[in-house]
């Protein structure tokens, strides 16, 4: 996706993110971004733990749906009868 950049792109890249935010907005930021990365980063592993710690929670395997024969119509399309004479 990103294989055909080269620097050059990159310099035009930055140089429209400062026309943007402006030079002192840029540390600030940063380090917001920082701190967002960090809170994500350390909320996946609680819930890491958290998955490893309690097995019942893993996601539930639903049966299939099993059907009544004998509530099953006739359908003449699908060329099926009434189980029922």
């Amino acid at each position: 996706m990103m294989a055909g950049l080269t620097g050059w792109h990159l310099l035009i890249v930055l140089a429209v993110i400062l026309l943007l935010f402006g030079a002192a907005k840029l540390p600030a930021l940063a380090k917001s971004m920082g701190q967002s990365a960090r809170v994500f980063r350390s909320e996946i592993k609680e819930m890491k733990k958290e998955d490893a710690a309690d097995p019942t929670t893993a996601t539930p395997v639903v049966a299939p749906e099993v059907r009544d024969a004998s509530n099953i119509a006739a359908d003449p399309a699908r060329g099926t009868a009434d189980p029922k004479p």
